[in-house]
């Protein structure tokens, strides 16, 4: 085989011309890239004969497909690279041959931003799963939900009972001196209110229920109705038990708050605001607020819910300003700008799973479901009353009964309370 196309007959050309019989004579020398085997940038070479010409161009062809563009120099020959648009071939560094601009450089920035984006939603993942199960291992369930003959039937929506204690659990000598807490023998309930949130997502509804309300308690006749929770076998289930016995709606959650916590959680959240109604001055409560609205903090706060020294009627005056104060309260607590703000949200969990005690049903997802309910304005009343007696000396609230019917009859059917069964 000849070193290179044609070579073969140059040499038979040259022996049979006349007058050189023996001698072969130089014919065309092969070009450098034929000798070298690779391309080079020297001259083309001369062609004696079509054959010559035919042979060489066919070889060029061969090797341009292979190498693509001419090389430059010694350099390595990089095959081309055709472009996603149809214009010109793709240079490296992300220009085109046809100088219409390349497509790598906007691509390359488009997967690192992709690829950032992921990342920072795994993290807030990460960091919500942790918090979440961080959450749910620190909340304190009790036994308070109970079967019993003639417990009411399952009613639709949800209904909690939320319990303010008067509970000094976790106070310092000096924090009750400054919350004016004063000192309280045994346990007893300062609230009692009941939500009810619809399966429709409608407004959900808080009623106040008045300590001071004459009802019958299982094994101890009628009492007043914080009376379940304070006696001695009594607590958490018996006043849960009272409550169902006495409004016909079976109760699936319970949660129970006590003076320390109450605090610690309003602090968490920045404080609240406040519209008061008129000039409160009550030194046993701790407090000397003015009319108008305004911010308050944890210790005012516990004040303001507490005092007496407003209305003719100051335990109903409490329950306007329990349920206002802790609609306000759960609604901030559940905004977007608290519960993803890091600052504010940790330092509420670790307040709220310090000092609330929940049934053992209830878990992180149903206390996240009653802050959004509370944000979807509640309609707030309390138990109407029909008069308040006096038996051996101890003032009770008695319910008007046909209006407190009313009321229970519609939130166990999971329907809107009839306005006349409403009370302030």
């Amino acid at each position: 085989m000849s070193e290179w196309p044609g070579a073969e007959n140059d040499r038979t050309r040259a022996i049979q011309r006349p007058g050189q019989a023996g001698q072969p004579q130089p014919g065309p020398q092969p070009p450098a890239w034929a000798i070298s085997g690779r391309p080079t940038a020297a001259a083309p070479p001369r062609y004696d004969s079509p054959e010559d010409r035919r042979l060489n161009e066919t070889t060029v062809r061969k090797v341009s497909r292979v190498y693509g563009r001419p090389r430059k120099g010694d350099s390595p020959v990089r095959p081309l690279r055709a472009t996603g648009g149809g214009g010109g071939p793709s240079w490296p560094g992300g220009g085109s041959g046809s100088g219409t601009g390349g497509t790598r450089a906007p691509r390359r920035w488009g997967r690192i931003i992709l690829g950032s984006v992921a990342v920072l939603v795994v993290l807030l993942l990460v960091a919500g799963v942790g918090l979440f199960l961080w959450v749910n291992s620190r909340i304190k369930g009790i036994e308070v939900l109970e079967d019993y003959e003639g417990r009411p039937a399952e009613t639709p929506g949800q209904d909690w009972l939320l319990v303010g204690s008067d509970s000094r659990a976790g106070l310092s000598a000096a924090q009750r001196r400054k919350l004016a807490t004063g000192r309280a023998a045994g346990k007893r309930t300062d609230t009692m209110m009941l939500l009810h949130i619809p399966d429709n997502g409608g407004r959900p509804t808080l009623v106040s229920l008045p300590r001071d309300s004459l009802v019958p308690i299982e094994g101890h006749g009628s009492d007043k109705l914080n009376a379940a929770y304070s006696f001695d076998d009594g607590g958490p289930k018996l006043l849960t038990r009272t409550v169902e016995k006495i409004t016909g709606i079976r109760i699936d959650h319970y949660m129970e708050i006590g003076f320390g916590g109450f605090v610690g959680i309003v602090d968490a959240v920045g404080g609240v605001n406040i519209c008061v109604k008129q000039n409160i001055r009550d030194p046993k409560a701790g407090i000397n607020l003015k009319k108008g609205c305004q911010e308050l903090d944890g210790g005012t706060a516990l004040g303001y819910v507490r005092t007496r020294a407003t209305g003719a009627i100051p335990d109903f005056e409490r329950t306007q300003r329990q349920r206002q104060f802790f609609s306000a309260v759960v609604k901030k607590a559940a905004s977007p700008g608290v519960l993803l703000n890091p600052f504010q949200a940790i330092p509420l969990a670790a307040a709220a799973t310090d000092s609330v005690s929940v049934d053992n049903g209830t878990g992180t997802f149903d206390l996240l479901s009653l802050g959004l309910a509370m944000s979807n304005d509640p309609v707030t009343t309390v138990v109407p009353v029909g008069s308040f007696p006096t038996i051996n000396g101890v003032n009770y609230a008695k319910w008007d009964s046909a209006k407190a019917t009313k009321l229970f009859d519609a939130l166990a059917a999971d329907k809107q309370v009839p306005k006349d069964a409403l009370a302030k």
